[in-house]
């Protein structure tokens, strides 16, 4: 589960922020488990057990930073399996519709 860390709207529209923090999806039935999770500025200790860090877009499209300082630690294939689909919503805006 990939949850922006901070969701500003400029106008009206949804802007995605460039770090987003990453949990365990427990998949137990709940529609929007993401509710749960509170954004975060990863100023200090995250002690949440689901946690497995944070990825940064640096220069989206080319430079990109992982940090594994949750309980849990991703692989280098989940990154960048990871990093691909948070591309591809940051480049489709019109499937924004779920942020509003």
């Amino acid at each position: 589960m990939v949850i922006p860390d901070t969701l500003a709207h400029l106008d009206g529209h949804s802007i995605l922020t460039f770090t987003y923090s990453v949990f365990l999806n427990k998949g137990d039935g709940n529609p929007r488990p993401g509710l749960s999770k509170e954004s975060t500025l990863h100023l200090g200790e995250i002690t949440d057990p689901d946690y497995y860090g944070y990825i940064t877009f640096e220069k989206p499209g080319r430079q990109y930073a992982y940090t594994a300082d949750g309980a849990l630690e991703l692989t280098a294939d989940e990154i960048t399996e990871l990093i691909k689909h948070i591309s591809h919503v940051r480049d489709n805006p019109a499937g924004w519709k779920y942020l509003a």
